[in-house]
């Protein structure tokens, strides 16, 4: 059955020329699509291929709605707005601001769009052989955008499974129509166009060059998203294959995150302002992001969000056997942040005072890269390799680190995790791993839902009384919603 889907605004003129300012409000097309700017040059070519991905992040949704929130009282808390609550609730948010699914959604097709209007201007005009490198990154940037809205808006990918249930639209070529008809698909159908997506567009970005290469899809981060996209698919040996890819000499020690080496010596102010600059090798892609994440109307004092036992965990003991070394701060006690993101402000007014706000989001980093290998040689029952990528991961993070004191071994995992077998134990070193280190970047929910872990909230009472929720793995909840105006458009919703 056709389903409908709201046209996704791209004011291409707009996108052009203001691709750095941010079209919140903008979510769909607003124009007749005969009446857009013709891409008739290269130039406006790669103009245009920096508006193909997200231009808001998944930050606020996907930790909420995780084992990284708590319910931190209200007593306690500077703010009890939504979307916090509904997301902390798992009940569906009805909201389209800032930090919502609903925003993300539009986002990720607003980004499509761009590719798919570069696809086809490429398509088009006689451009020879230059343009290989931007048919890849519109091709990469397209499936990117597509797998960000099947994790979020479709159930897990199960290796095991049909894969029958409800996908999400993938246009591919763009919009010409007010209304074009869509077909939600499968989840298996989407992961056949993702994977057709990278395997077509990979090889183009060989020998890419731009300005700022983290700003886009260079073939190092196109190996890391192929990287994610293979764990999610169960995939080990692809998953191995492209992240050792990304670098020729193999050397991911010296360009991950630095927290006992550059990083350490960095003020608190600075520390944000240098993890997410463009310059360092661990941002593989960043993505200019509108967003109030890092402030304390946000995230920050959020009541629920990053408190006291999460930040316990945080800052607490590791399977390598010493803590990590953090950057966090804290608003007011117990509302705490990991001070990863420095927000910038983008003035349209400056007299008036009035912008948008924005971080630098690292939607893709070395490290993270890194440690999904590491899971992948655990699946494939190479624990050697795998402990050396976790050591190696470890020894950037722990300060003092010392391969006698602090090396993983597999019995060091299961008397941590008190478990007896040793795969089990390794992978739990991973998830633990990860949790700690991508704290508020996102990254657990999707382990979350690969793992089929459960996730507990707790609830305080006026009266101090705790209570406690679970989200099983079977919980339709797990999968947001799509947005009312995208079901009102004639798009089947996910079952609740």
């Amino acid at each position: 059955m056709k389903h409908q889907l709201k046209y996704i605004r791209i004011n291409l003129v707009f996108v052009l020329f203001f691709s750095f300012a941010f079209t919140g409000c903008d979510k769909y097309l607003d124009v007749n699509p005969d009446m857009r700017t013709e891409i008739d040059d290269i130039e406006k070519l790669s103009q245009l291929l920096v508006s193909a991905y997200p231009n808001r992040n998944y930050y606020t949704f996907a930790e909420t709605a995780s084992d990284n929130a708590e319910d931190k009282s209200a007593a306690l808390a500077g703010h009890n707005d939504e979307p916090f609550v509904s997301l902390y609730h798992w009940d569906e948010t009805l909201q389209t601001g800032n930090g919502t699914p609903s925003e993300y959604w539009d986002a990720c097709y607003s980004a499509i769009a761009a590719a798919n209007q570069a696809l086809k201007s490429i398509e088009e005009n006689d451009y020879g052989e230059s343009t290989d490198q931007y048919r890849g990154e519109a091709l990469v940037a397209r499936a990117y955008s597509a797998f960000m809205l099947s994790v979020f808006f479709s159930e897990a990918y199960d290796k095991n499974g049909a894969n029958e249930g409800l996908g999400i639209p993938y246009p591919l070529e763009p919009e010409t129509t007010a209304r074009p008809q869509y077909e939600r698909g499968t989840v298996k159908e989407v992961y056949e166009q993702i994977e057709k997506d990278l395997t077509e567009g990979i090889p183009l970005l060989q020998g890419a060059t731009y300005k700022v290469p983290s700003y886009h899809f260079t073939e190092q981060a196109a190996h890391a998203f192929a990287g994610r996209f293979y764990l999610f698919k169960g995939d080990w040996d692809k998953v191995i294959k492209h992240i050792s890819e990304i670098y020729s000499d193999g050397n991911f020690k010296n360009k991950i995150r630095q927290y006992n080496g550059e990083l350490y010596n960095l003020s608190y102010s600075e520390h944000n302002v240098e993890y997410t600059k463009a310059e360092k090798a661990w941002n593989l892609l960043l993505a200019n992001t509108y967003s109030v994440y890092q402030r304390s109307s946000g995230a920050g004092n959020a009541r629920y969000g990053f408190g006291e036992n999460v930040k316990n965990l945080y800052t607490g003991n590791t399977v390598f056997g010493a803590a990590f070394r953090q950057r966090n701060g804290v608003y007011t006690a117990p509302n705490y942040t990991t001070n990863k993101y420095n927000e910038y402000f983008h003035y349209t007014n400056v007299q008036a005072g009035t912008g948008y706000p924005y971080i630098m989001a690292p939607i893709l980093t070395a490290d993270e890269a890194l440690i999904n290998r590491a899971e992948a040689y655990i699946q494939n029952n190479d624990f050697g390799q795998a402990i050396s990528d976790l050591d190696d991961f470890a020894s950037t993070r722990i300060v003092g680190y010392s391969k006698n004191t602090h090396g993983l071994t597999i019995e060091k995992a299961k008397t941590f995790f008190e478990e007896t077998d040793d795969k089990k134990a390794l992978l739990k070193a991973v998830l633990h791993t990860k949790r700690i280190a991508f704290m508020q970047e996102g990254i657990r929910w999707m382990d979350i839902l690969r793992h089929k872990l459960t996730v507990e909230h707790n609830h305080i009472a006026t009266d101090g009384t705790e209570t406690f929720t679970s989200l099983t793995h079977d919980d339709k909840r797990r999968v947001f919603q799509i947005p009312k105006d995208a079901i009102d458009a004639g798009i089947t919703p996910n079952p609740r």
